[in-house]
């Protein structure tokens, strides 16, 4: 029982935890991923190009400094990360509805 106390008291003191801004921050910015998440199942053609663009190069680049952060922040890296990999999902649906688009025209004609 001591060990399970110590382990809370631990993630308690940390310096990313639950008593910091570093805890919390990438904690409600999991909204953003379950939002994107949310939207795979919307119609494509409401998919914001620029903003997925925005996300998915800021996740990316968020990703890779709080690995060169001390102390690591895992719940900022992965958050990150994900938001990047929804975001590239998006911009890859409107790839490919503009790609069948196009296919479509050319067997039209």
């Amino acid at each position: 029982m001591a060990s399970v106390a110590n382990q809370v008291k631990q993630f308690w003191n940390h310096p990313a935890g639950p008593k910091t801004i570093h805890f919390w921050a990438p904690t409600f910015k999991w909204g953003i991923s379950a939002a994107n998440i949310a939207d795979f199942s919307s119609p494509v053609e409401k998919v914001s190009v620029p903003q997925q663009c925005a996300v998915g190069l800021t996740g990316m680049i968020w990703a890779r400094f709080s690995t060169q952060i001390k102390p690591v922040n895992y719940n900022l890296m992965t958050v990150n990360f994900v938001m990047g990999l929804t975001a590239f999902y998006q911009l890859y649906r409107v790839a490919s509805h503009h790609q069948a688009k196009e296919q479509q025209k050319s067997v039209d004609k």
